[in-house]
C-alpha cells in the first residue's frame, strides 16, 4: 500500500510502478469440492468432475481446471489491488499463459507479480503495465505464469 503523510492511503497510480517491483498477492488452498464444483459448472471434463475417472487418468488423480487457477489468480490480483488502493480500470489482454503443474485438491497456492515494462497512454489519462503473475504451490512450484497488461488511472494534476 502505498501510504501518504500522516498513514492514511493513498491511490496507487500509474506512476507508483517500477520495473522489477514485485507484489505478494496472498494465498489460497484448493479443496476437492471447489475443483468439482468449477470443473462441472465450466470445464467438465473427466479429470476434472470424476475422481475415480481422474486417478485412472494421465494425471493419476483429480486435478483443478487451468481455467480455474486463472480465476483464484484474478481474485486475488483484485484482492490485492483493493489492498492497495490501486487505481486500475480494467485490462486490455494477456500475452502469455501457461499451466505448468497439475493443482490437485489440498494445494496451497500463493500469488506474486513481478513489473516487467510500464507506458503511458498517448490518448488516455492512464498507462499500461506488463507484469508476470504466478501461482505457486506449496513445494515453491509455479504451477500457472500469466504475463499480461493491466490500465492503471495516471495522477491527476495537482490542484491548483
Amino acid at each position: 500500500m502505498v501510504v501518504a503523510a500522516r498513514g492514511r492511503p493513498r491511490v496507487k497510480y500509474w506512476e507508483d510502478f517500477e520495473v522489477g517491483e514485485s507484489t505478494e498477492l496472498g494465498s489460497h488452498s484448493i479443496t476437492e469440492a471447489e475443483i468439482l464444483a468449477f470443473a462441472r459448472k465450466y470445464d467438465p471434463q473427466p479429470f476434472h468432475t470424476d475422481p475415480e475417472a481422474a486417478r485412472r487418468s494421465i494425471f493419476g488423480g483429480l486435478i483443478a481446471s487451468g481455467w480455474h487457477t486463472c480465476a483464484l489468480m484474478m481474485r486475488l490480483s483484485v484482492e490485492a489491488n483493493r489492498r492497495e488502493e490501486a487505481a486500475a480500470t480494467g485490462s486490455p489482454g494477456l500475452d502469455s499463459c501457461r499451466w505448468l503443474k497439475p493443482v490437485r485438491p489440498g494445494d496451497v497456492l500463493t500469488g506474486r507479480t513481478e513489473v516487467l515494462e510500464t507506458w503511458p497512454s498517448r490518448s488516455k489519462p492512464i498507462g499500461f503495465v506488463r507484469r508476470r503473475v504466478e501461482l505457486i504451490n506449496q513445494d515453491g512450484e509455479a504451477v500457472v505464469s500469466i504475463v499480461g497488461i493491466t490500465m492503471y488511472r495516471r495522477r491527476p494534476a495537482a490542484a491548483a
